[in-house]
C-alpha cells in the first residue's frame, strides 16, 4: 500500500461537476493498493499517518499529529501510484491490485482512519476526479507499507 500525504489548508475532490469530497486543514491522503495487500497493510498506514507530527506546535515547528492538531483526511484512490516506468516508455501497473481487491481496502482503510475519530472524506472510486488543493508548507510525504515493515 502506497500513500502520498499532502499536508493541506484545504482540498476537495469534484466528479462530474459536483464536489463529493471536501476537507479544510489536514492530510489529502493518495492511496494506492497493491498486489498482496491487505488488512494489516490497511491499520499500519494508517496508524502511521495520523500519528505522523508534521503540524505546526505554537512554536511553528513541526510536532503535532493529524490527531493533534483536529485534521481531516481526504482520501483519493490511485493505482497510479504503482506505475513502474523502468521499461520503455509506457507506464505499467501490474503491481496495483485490481479494483475488486483495491475498492474494499480503500474503505477500509477510510474506516479505519475515522476509527480514531477523524472527519474523513473521499472520492469515487474508479472515477475520473478533479482533486483541488492549497498545499500547506509545502508539506508532502510519501509511505510505501513495504518500507513500513522493514523498519
Amino acid at each position: 500500500m502506497r500513500a502520498l500525504l499532502q499536508r493541506v489548508t484545504r482540498a476537495s475532490v469534484t466528479v462530474d461537476g459536483e464536489i463529493v469530497g471536501r476537507i479544510g486543514r489536514g492530510f489529502l491522503i493518495l492511496l494506492g493498493i497493491g498486489q498482496g495487500d491487505g488488512e494489516a497493510e490497511v491499520k499500519a498506514l494508517a496508524d502511521k499517518i495520523v500519528n505522523l507530527r508534521v503540524f505546526s506546535d505554537d512554536d511553528g515547528k513541526m510536532n503535532r499529529s493529524l490527531l493533534d492538531s483536529g485534521g481531516a483526511a481526504l482520501v483519493v484512490s490511485q493505482f497510479t501510484l504503482y506505475a513502474d516506468v523502468r521499461k520503455g516508455r509506457r507506464p505499467s501497473f501490474v503491481e496495483a491490485a485490481p479494483p475488486a481487491l483495491a475498492e474494499p481496502l480503500v474503505e477500509r482503510f477510510m474506516a479505519a482512519l475515522a476509527a480514531y475519530g477523524l472527519s474523513v472524506a473521499g472520492g469515487v472510486f474508479g472515477a475520473r476526479m478533479d482533486v483541488a488543493l492549497l498545499n500547506d508548507g509545502p508539506v508532502t510525504i510519501w509511505l510505501d507499507s513495504e518500507q513500513l515493515r522493514r523498519a
